[in-house]
């Protein structure tokens, strides 16, 4: 056969090219006649891989732990070695084997191939040197001008990329920013499908940007009230000598553009004593903001779960604001024209005015019922986490029973003046929840009264109360009252069924809550946990 190494022949030749041209190979190969001895003459070896090795009856074994440099140096040194292969011996180091004459039945064998260094002559070996260096050359040529082409390629794609979305995003934000303008412009309409009409409000209005840096001191911390899930609530007072609250829609946050539209567009038609009044908004170059009433006795959870200020709030107006919260629950499930479905519900969006009547607050995340709708579905959970029905926060369904879900919560909290998430002495990995139903189950269920409340309370009020909190977070939404069952059975004393075992007994963790879509796959769980002291 005729050895051949990255396209050059290593001095052999077949002994018969007509045969060898006739495919017929089984004289073999001989050397070629070449001008240049190979003993002492400059010659080398060159290494050919994956051989069959060469017959071994003249083959012998030089030493049996050899390295392969000490291999090589011995065949160069015997004028009739022809080649070695150096060899891996197991457990007994490397050893050397070599052949002398000619060399027969050479197989190419890509599986389990020797790795055969054939002698040559100087000649030979200094071809092979120039087309070895040449070929390593060209590779390294080769993967310097890829590299120098794919990284300005990526860089360049990189910032297309990057331009591409800041100008969708542009887009998008111009494109809202048009629609608000259009909602609120100087004859201060609202106009849209969501409202399912165009009636105008001359109670909403616009605010100058410039007014409103001057009142809050360029929105100094000393006038901040609160940080909400996409911006901050600042205390303003106008020139004529009225307070507002400004909430700021933060200018990094990418999700509160739509809560904004969502909350100016819906709040605007609601009126009601238990809700929050919505005076207006301020759209000016890159700012948002809505206006809202000043709450000067900031949110309810300043007060229950403060254990200084929760003294002021006696048994009694703890009920109040309960008949409160639940008044304004009904008026956005049945009484007003749209049915909403408030989806963020708790003690943080429960404001207090200055005689501590409960406003309910932050519309950012509502959602419009039309006509007989009863349920919705998201991939999209947004709410926090304590609050959210079980449905709501493992399928994304959500309904006028997730608002029941969410004010059974607040119920048992302002009884308690405890959170929800709290942990418990003796069951630390009960919920509020799981710690009133087991005192409920015990018959122990006062123990969880709140000891500000001192003897202001009455035994069978506050029982009462509790069992239609466990009725309200009952883990069937089928079970869990309607609200304008609620604020019967807290206006009556007519019997009340039995609660069922409730749904979040043990405290979990937030990734347990990933809302589950179609098809068993996941959504990012989009919880907003905002904390907001006052408006």
């Amino acid at each position: 056969m005729k050895l051949i190494f990255n396209g050059r022949r290593l001095g052999y030749e077949p002994k018969s090219p007509r045969d060898w041209y006739l495919r017929d190979g089984s004289e073999g190969c001989v050397r070629e006649k070449l001008g240049m001895s190979m003993c002492g003459n400059g010659e080398g070896f060159v290494k050919v891989q994956h051989l069959k090795g060469p017959d071994s009856a003249n083959a012998a074994w030089m030493d049996m732990s050899m390295s392969s440099s000490e291999c090589e140096q011995a065949c160069l040194s015997n004028c009739s070695c022809t080649a070695f292969i150096s060899i891996d011996i197991d457990g007994k180091g490397t050893g050397c084997l070599a052949w002398y004459g000619e060399l027969v039945d050479i197989l190419e064998n890509s599986d389990e191939g020797w790795d055969l260094n054939i002698r040559v002559d100087a000649s030979e070996l200094a071809k092979y040197t120039r087309k070895s260096k040449g070929f390593r050359g060209n590779k390294r040529l080769l993967a310097i001008t890829i590299l120098c082409v794919a990284v300005p390629f990526f860089l360049v794609s990189l910032l297309v990329y990057m331009l591409l979305m800041k100008k969708r995003k542009t887009k998008v934000m111009r494109k809202l920013h048009n629609q608000l303008l259009s909602f609120i412009g100087t004859k201060c309409s609202l106009e849209g499908n969501e409202l399912e009409d165009s009636s105008r409000h001359p109670d909403l209005s616009t605010f100058n940007l410039s007014c409103i840096v001057a009142a809050t001191d360029n929105f100094s911390p000393t006038n901040k009230l609160g940080q909400g899930g996409f911006g901050s609530v600042f205390k303003v007072q106008l020139p004529n000598g009225q307070q507002i609250a400004v909430k700021r829609l933060s200018k990094s946050s990418g999700q509160g553009i739509e809560e904004f539209k969502n909350e100016v567009m819906l709040i605007a038609k609601l009126q009601h004593r238990n809700l929050v009044k919505l005076f207006g908004c301020c759209i000016q170059e890159e700012e948002k903001m809505l206006i809202y009433e000043y709450m000067p006795n900031k949110s309810l959870d300043s007060f229950i779960f403060d254990h200084t200020r929760s003294s002021i709030l006696n048994w009694r107006k703890r009920c109040e604001i309960v008949d409160g919260i639940a008044r304004g629950i009904l008026y956005l499930h049945q009484d007003s024209r749209l049915r909403i479905i408030h989806r963020d519900l708790k003690t943080s969006n429960i404001l207090l005015d200055a005689e501590m009547n409960p406003k309910i607050s932050d519309f950012g995340m509502a959602r419009i019922f039309k006509g007989d709708q009863i349920q919705d579905k998201t991939t999209r959970v947004v709410g926090t986490y304590g609050y959210m029905s079980p449905e709501y926060a493992i399928f994304g369904k959500f309904s006028i029973k997730s608002d029941v879900f969410s004010f059974g919560v607040v119920l048992l909290e302002i009884i308690s003046g405890k959170k929800n998430n709290d942990s418990y002495q003796k069951h630390p990995s009960l919920t509020l929840i799981g710690h009133v139903w087991e005192l409920w189950r015990e018959g122990r269920a006062l123990d969880i009264i709140d000891s500000s409340i001192n003897d202001s309370y009455v035994s069978d009020q506050v029982l009462r109360c509790i069992q239609i909190g466990l009725l309200c977070v009952q883990e069937d939404v089928m079970d869990r009252p309607t609200m304008l069952a609620v604020l019967h059975m807290l206006s009556s004393e007519a019997t009340l069924p039995s609660p069922k075992q409730p749904a979040f007994i043990f405290r979990k963790s937030i990734q347990d809550l990933a809302p589950v879509v179609g098809g068993g796959s996941c959504s990012i769980n989009d919880m907003t946990i905002s904390k907001v002291e006052a408006r």
